[in-house]
């Protein structure tokens, strides 16, 4: 019985060992001006890969799911300007993702 109440222990301990994933969750306001902020990054973009990309970012329900669009943002400003406007933008985007995303993600690109 012990060595079975010894096991469960760690085992949960593991589990309490992973980063903690944030509980809160943004209101409606907070989201669409995240939103917002990924739909001006390709503002003056267009074609079929901004559709859909625009498409996606209208989906997308979270402030996780928003950043993980980031990189379509940058692939899509890339082939309209080039790559250090499209790393100006999305650096300019991480102040819109601290405290929803964990701060190890929140990285520049250079």
């Amino acid at each position: 019985m012990r060595l079975i109440a010894l096991l469960a222990r760690l085992v949960g301990a593991g589990h309490s060992s992973r980063p903690k994933r944030s509980r809160k969750t943004p209101s409606i306001s907070q989201l669409v001006a995240i939103r917002q902020a990924l739909l001006g990054c390709v503002l003056d973009c267009e074609g079929t890969a901004t559709q859909r990309l625009r498409q996606k970012i209208d989906r997308a329900q979270t402030p996780q799911e928003l950043w993980q669009l980031r990189n379509d943002v940058y692939q899509v400003v890339s082939q309209h300007h080039n790559q250090t406007v499209a790393a100006e933008r999305i650096n300019a985007l991480i102040v819109r993702f601290r405290g929803w995303v964990e701060a190890k993600q929140l990285v520049r690109i250079k």
